[in-house]
Protein backbone atom coordinates (compact mmCIF):
# COMPACT_ATOMS: atom_id res chain seq x y z
CA UNK A 1 0.00 0.00 0.00
CA UNK A 2 1.61 3.06 -1.02
CA UNK A 3 2.42 5.27 2.13
CA UNK A 4 3.07 8.57 3.47
CA UNK A 5 6.43 9.55 0.88
CA UNK A 6 5.12 7.48 -1.73
CA UNK A 7 1.23 9.31 -1.59
CA UNK A 8 4.03 12.93 -1.07
CA UNK A 9 5.55 11.41 -4.38
CA UNK A 10 2.26 11.28 -6.41
CA UNK A 11 1.19 14.80 -5.21
CA UNK A 12 4.42 16.24 -6.19
CA UNK A 13 4.33 14.70 -9.71
CA UNK A 14 0.36 15.87 -10.06
CA UNK A 15 0.84 19.22 -8.47
CA UNK A 16 1.97 21.25 -11.99
CA UNK A 17 0.03 18.69 -14.59
CA UNK A 18 -3.64 20.18 -12.61
CA UNK A 19 -3.74 22.87 -10.96
CA UNK A 20 -5.76 25.61 -13.01
CA UNK A 21 -6.84 22.58 -15.10
CA UNK A 22 -10.73 22.62 -15.52
CA UNK A 23 -12.64 19.25 -15.21
CA UNK A 24 -14.79 18.96 -18.00
CA UNK A 25 -16.37 15.17 -17.22
CA UNK A 26 -15.94 11.96 -15.29
CA UNK A 27 -15.80 8.65 -16.28
CA UNK A 28 -16.51 5.26 -13.68
CA UNK A 29 -17.07 1.69 -14.26
CA UNK A 30 -16.24 0.78 -10.70
CA UNK A 31 -19.04 2.37 -8.21
CA UNK A 32 -17.36 0.60 -5.49
CA UNK A 33 -14.60 3.38 -6.45
CA UNK A 34 -16.78 6.19 -5.24
CA UNK A 35 -16.71 6.34 -1.19
CA UNK A 36 -19.33 9.02 -0.37
CA UNK A 37 -21.19 9.74 -3.71
CA UNK A 38 -22.83 8.13 -6.67
CA UNK A 39 -21.26 9.04 -10.22
CA UNK A 40 -24.57 11.55 -11.23
CA UNK A 41 -24.00 13.48 -7.99
CA UNK A 42 -20.04 13.60 -8.67
CA UNK A 43 -20.44 14.68 -12.62
CA UNK A 44 -22.64 17.25 -11.39
CA UNK A 45 -20.89 18.63 -8.68
CA UNK A 46 -17.47 18.86 -10.07
CA UNK A 47 -18.22 19.30 -13.80
CA UNK A 48 -16.21 23.12 -14.42
CA UNK A 49 -14.64 23.04 -11.73
CA UNK A 50 -10.73 23.79 -11.84
CA UNK A 51 -7.97 22.27 -9.55
CA UNK A 52 -6.62 24.99 -6.65
CA UNK A 53 -4.71 22.96 -4.77
CA UNK A 54 -2.93 18.77 -4.85
CA UNK A 55 -2.15 18.32 -1.23
CA UNK A 56 -1.83 15.29 0.85
CA UNK A 57 -3.36 14.47 4.07
CA UNK A 58 -1.99 10.96 5.48
CA UNK A 59 -2.07 8.24 2.91
CA UNK A 60 -4.98 10.82 1.30
CA UNK A 61 -4.48 12.60 -1.46
CA UNK A 62 -6.62 16.10 -1.46
CA UNK A 63 -7.57 17.96 -4.54
CA UNK A 64 -9.12 21.52 -3.29
CA UNK A 65 -11.47 22.60 -6.06
CA UNK A 66 -12.69 26.15 -7.29
CA UNK A 67 -16.03 25.71 -5.18
CA UNK A 68 -14.48 25.26 -1.74
CA UNK A 69 -15.09 21.27 -2.30
CA UNK A 70 -12.78 18.79 -2.46
CA UNK A 71 -12.18 15.31 -4.11
CA UNK A 72 -10.18 12.93 -2.17
CA UNK A 73 -8.45 9.73 -3.16
CA UNK A 74 -7.02 6.89 -1.25
CA UNK A 75 -4.84 4.64 -3.78
CA UNK A 76 -5.46 2.00 -0.90
CA UNK A 77 -3.38 -1.21 -1.85
CA UNK A 78 -2.64 -0.60 -5.50
CA UNK A 79 -4.54 2.79 -6.58
CA UNK A 80 -2.49 4.92 -9.16
CA UNK A 81 -3.07 8.34 -10.28
CA UNK A 82 -1.90 9.46 -13.96
CA UNK A 83 -2.47 12.68 -16.06
CA UNK A 84 -2.27 11.20 -19.85
CA UNK A 85 -3.24 12.46 -23.52
CA UNK A 86 -7.47 11.67 -23.61
CA UNK A 87 -6.53 10.12 -26.66
CA UNK A 88 -3.97 7.46 -25.09
CA UNK A 89 -5.10 4.02 -25.27
CA UNK A 90 -6.98 2.39 -22.83
CA UNK A 91 -5.27 0.62 -19.67
CA UNK A 92 -6.14 -2.41 -17.90
CA UNK A 93 -7.31 -1.23 -14.07
CA UNK A 94 -7.95 1.96 -15.27
CA UNK A 95 -12.00 2.29 -13.35
CA UNK A 96 -12.24 6.13 -12.67
CA UNK A 97 -10.98 8.68 -15.22
CA UNK A 98 -11.44 12.55 -14.53
CA UNK A 99 -11.49 14.81 -18.57
CA UNK A 100 -9.77 18.06 -18.28
CA UNK A 101 -10.29 21.11 -20.71
CA UNK A 102 -7.02 20.68 -22.36
CA UNK A 103 -7.61 17.11 -23.55
CA UNK A 104 -5.80 15.42 -20.90
CA UNK A 105 -7.35 13.02 -18.48
CA UNK A 106 -6.29 12.36 -14.76
CA UNK A 107 -6.79 8.26 -14.58
CA UNK A 108 -6.93 6.19 -11.84
CA UNK A 109 -5.97 3.07 -11.95
CA UNK A 110 -6.41 0.39 -9.46
CA UNK A 111 -5.71 -3.86 -10.12
CA UNK A 112 -7.54 -4.45 -6.62
CA UNK A 113 -10.26 -2.34 -6.54
CA UNK A 114 -9.67 -1.02 -3.00
CA UNK A 115 -9.34 2.50 -3.82
CA UNK A 116 -11.56 5.06 -2.95
CA UNK A 117 -12.71 8.85 -4.75
CA UNK A 118 -15.09 11.06 -2.19
CA UNK A 119 -16.16 14.81 -2.76
CA UNK A 120 -16.32 16.83 0.35
CA UNK A 121 -16.85 20.28 1.25
CA UNK A 122 -15.62 19.48 4.96
CA UNK A 123 -12.49 17.72 4.97
CA UNK A 124 -12.92 16.74 8.09
CA UNK A 125 -16.31 14.23 6.63
CA UNK A 126 -13.39 11.86 5.77
CA UNK A 127 -9.95 13.19 7.08
CA UNK A 128 -11.38 13.94 10.26
CA UNK A 129 -10.30 10.68 12.78
CA UNK A 130 -6.46 10.93 11.26
CA UNK A 131 -4.20 11.15 14.01
CA UNK A 132 -1.19 14.07 13.32
CA UNK A 133 0.77 14.64 10.25
CA UNK A 134 4.26 12.99 11.53
CA UNK A 135 5.99 15.77 9.79
CA UNK A 136 4.24 19.15 11.04
CA UNK A 137 6.27 21.45 12.54
CA UNK A 138 4.03 20.91 15.62
CA UNK A 139 4.50 17.12 15.65
CA UNK A 140 6.90 17.23 18.51
CA UNK A 141 8.75 14.89 20.70
CA UNK A 142 6.59 15.97 23.25
CA UNK A 143 3.17 15.43 21.45
CA UNK A 144 4.38 12.35 20.88
CA UNK A 145 5.06 11.30 24.33
CA UNK A 146 1.90 12.62 24.88
CA UNK A 147 0.08 10.28 23.10
CA UNK A 148 2.16 7.14 23.73
CA UNK A 149 0.86 7.99 27.27
CA UNK A 150 -0.79 4.95 29.17
CA UNK A 151 -1.14 2.88 25.77
CA UNK A 152 -0.23 -0.71 26.28
CA UNK A 153 0.01 -1.66 22.70
CA UNK A 154 3.21 -2.85 20.82
CA UNK A 155 4.97 -0.18 19.29
CA UNK A 156 4.59 -1.93 15.24
CA UNK A 157 0.32 -2.26 15.05
CA UNK A 158 0.27 1.44 17.08
CA UNK A 159 2.48 2.82 14.02
CA UNK A 160 -0.02 1.49 12.05
CA UNK A 161 -2.71 2.81 13.76
CA UNK A 162 -3.70 6.12 11.16
CA UNK A 163 -5.81 7.50 14.07
CA UNK A 164 -2.04 7.48 16.04
CA UNK A 165 -0.50 8.67 13.46
CA UNK A 166 -1.10 9.10 9.60
CA UNK A 167 1.02 8.25 6.70
CA UNK A 168 3.13 5.33 8.16
CA UNK A 169 2.29 2.29 7.12
CA UNK A 170 4.63 -1.21 7.15
CA UNK A 171 7.58 -0.11 5.75
CA UNK A 172 8.79 3.02 7.09
CA UNK A 173 7.10 1.43 10.52
CA UNK A 174 9.81 -1.42 10.20
CA UNK A 175 12.34 0.90 9.05
CA UNK A 176 11.69 3.53 11.87
CA UNK A 177 11.80 0.75 14.68
CA UNK A 178 15.36 -0.34 13.48
CA UNK A 179 16.39 3.29 13.81
CA UNK A 180 15.29 4.03 16.54
CA UNK A 181 16.92 0.25 18.14
CA UNK A 182 13.33 -0.38 19.34
CA UNK A 183 11.66 -3.90 19.30
CA UNK A 184 8.39 -3.79 17.15
CA UNK A 185 6.91 -5.87 20.24
CA UNK A 186 7.80 -3.73 23.19
CA UNK A 187 4.64 -1.90 24.77
CA UNK A 188 4.54 1.70 23.99
CA UNK A 189 4.09 2.56 27.30
CA UNK A 190 7.48 0.95 28.18
CA UNK A 191 9.66 3.75 26.52
CA UNK A 192 11.86 6.24 28.61
CA UNK A 193 10.90 9.65 27.60
CA UNK A 194 15.17 9.50 25.87
CA UNK A 195 13.84 6.25 23.79
CA UNK A 196 10.51 8.67 22.81
CA UNK A 197 13.13 11.46 21.39
CA UNK A 198 15.11 8.78 19.58
CA UNK A 199 11.73 7.23 17.81
CA UNK A 200 10.19 10.65 17.29
CA UNK A 201 13.48 11.77 15.11
CA UNK A 202 13.74 8.06 13.29
CA UNK A 203 10.17 8.35 12.45
CA UNK A 204 10.68 11.52 10.58
CA UNK A 205 13.83 10.23 9.29
CA UNK A 206 12.59 7.44 7.45
CA UNK A 207 9.96 9.27 5.97
CA UNK A 208 12.15 12.27 4.72
CA UNK A 209 14.46 9.65 3.07
CA UNK A 210 11.26 7.88 1.64
CA UNK A 211 10.36 11.38 0.13
CA UNK A 212 13.74 11.86 -1.19
CA UNK A 213 14.01 8.69 -3.02
CA UNK A 214 10.67 9.03 -4.55
CA UNK A 215 9.05 6.15 -2.58
CA UNK A 216 9.35 2.15 -2.16
CA UNK A 217 8.58 0.18 -5.58
CA UNK A 218 8.46 -3.05 -3.75
CA UNK A 219 5.10 -4.11 -5.01
CA UNK A 220 2.81 -2.13 -7.76
CA UNK A 221 4.04 1.14 -6.40
CA UNK A 222 5.87 3.36 -9.35
CA UNK A 223 5.33 6.59 -10.01
CA UNK A 224 3.05 8.86 -12.00
CA UNK A 225 5.21 8.77 -15.06
CA UNK A 226 5.49 4.82 -14.42
CA UNK A 227 8.80 5.09 -13.09
CA UNK A 228 10.12 2.79 -9.75
CA UNK A 229 11.16 4.71 -6.56
CA UNK A 230 14.38 3.91 -4.82
CA UNK A 231 13.44 3.81 -1.12
CA UNK A 232 13.65 -0.42 -1.99
CA UNK A 233 17.49 0.38 -1.98
CA UNK A 234 18.38 2.11 1.26
CA UNK A 235 15.57 -0.61 3.59
CA UNK A 236 17.44 -2.23 6.13
CA UNK A 237 14.82 -4.63 7.65
CA UNK A 238 11.82 -4.51 5.32
CA UNK A 239 11.70 -7.57 4.02
CA UNK A 240 15.28 -8.44 4.36
CA UNK A 241 14.62 -11.71 5.88
CA UNK A 242 17.57 -13.98 6.58
CA UNK A 243 19.69 -11.60 5.19
CA UNK A 244 22.51 -9.86 7.89
CA UNK A 245 22.15 -6.41 9.62
CA UNK A 246 24.09 -3.92 8.58
CA UNK A 247 24.95 -2.98 11.80
CA UNK A 248 25.55 -6.65 13.74
CA UNK A 249 25.47 -8.82 10.89
CA UNK A 250 22.79 -11.21 12.52
CA UNK A 251 20.51 -12.16 10.00
CA UNK A 252 17.20 -10.05 9.99
CA UNK A 253 13.99 -11.80 11.29
CA UNK A 254 10.60 -12.01 10.74
CA UNK A 255 7.28 -12.37 12.30
CA UNK A 256 3.43 -12.02 12.12
CA UNK A 257 2.63 -8.61 14.69
CA UNK A 258 -1.26 -7.80 14.25
CA UNK A 259 -1.92 -8.96 10.79
CA UNK A 260 1.11 -7.93 9.50
CA UNK A 261 4.45 -8.99 7.92
CA UNK A 262 7.43 -7.20 10.97
CA UNK A 263 11.24 -7.67 9.84
CA UNK A 264 13.48 -6.67 12.95
CA UNK A 265 16.97 -7.45 14.25
CA UNK A 266 16.54 -8.86 17.43
CA UNK A 267 20.18 -7.83 18.16
CA UNK A 268 19.83 -4.12 17.42
CA UNK A 269 16.11 -3.89 18.37
CA UNK A 270 15.34 -4.28 21.90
Amino acid sequence: MPELPEVETTVRALRPLLVGRTITGVRNDWPRHLGNVDLATLQQQIHGRSFQTVTRRGKYLVFNLSDGAALIIHLRMSGHLAVVDGGAAPQPHVHTIFALENGQELRFKDPRKFGKVYLAHDLAEVLGGLGPEPLATDFTAAVLQERLNGRKRALKPLLLDQTFIAGVGNIYADEALFAARLHPQRAANSLSQEEIVVLHGAIQRVLRLGIAREGASIDLYVKPDGTRGDMQNAVNVFRRTGQPCYVCGRPIERMVLGGRSTHFCADCQI
